[in-house]
């Protein structure tokens, strides 16, 4: 357990996540996962998260562990194709994670899901939170198309709406 990393994600205010992601930047998410939906077969969940409770912290929960617990509370795991996507985001840790169905395990190397969250994170340092999801969204649904082409009887199994956890 890091005291400096507890220290932040204590002090680190909800309404940050806020500032962050006005309601303007999460209609502009939910347009971008609308319309790169459009262009595959997959389902893209976006979650922000400001900071951790306590007592995780204090377990040393890390940023991946909990986006393993959104993408089962989101259930993003409940798409008939097994091809649902999550890009979460650790606000007080600036730490992107992305968590994909088991769909697309062996399709997609675990350099690719890192290199779009080094990208992300590479706007995030610059306030660019907008512009870093949008691009984000746009590179995980290049992945998706080249796996899963449009068909169809594609439907809109999840929500395209951000969510903000608190």
């Amino acid at each position: 357990m890091k005291l400096v990393r507890i220290l932040k994600h204590l002090f680190y205010p909800d309404w940050l996540a806020w500032r962050a992601f006005p309601s303007s930047s999460r209609r502009a998410i939910e347009r971008a996962i609308s319309e790169s939906e459009v262009r595959h077969g997959g389902e893209i969940r976006f979650a922000v998260e400001p900071n951790l409770p306590l007592l995780p912290l204090l377990r040393g929960m890390s940023a991946r562990e909990r986006a393993l617990e959104v993408f089962s509370q989101l259930r993003v795991w409940d798409t008939e194709r097994n091809n649902g996507v999550l890009i979460y985001l650790l606000l007080a840790d600036r730490d992107v994670e992305i968590v994909a169905d088991r769909g697309l395990n062996g399709r997609v190397q675990a350099t690719e899901w890192e290199a779009i969250c080094r990208d992300m994170e590479a706007d995030f340092r610059r306030g660019a939170f907008e512009a870093g999801v949008r691009q984000g969204i746009q590179a995980v649904g290049r992945l998706l198309a080249r796996h899963y082409p449009p068909s169809f009887d594609d439907r809109n199994e999840l929500t395209d709406r951000p969510t903000l956890i608190r």
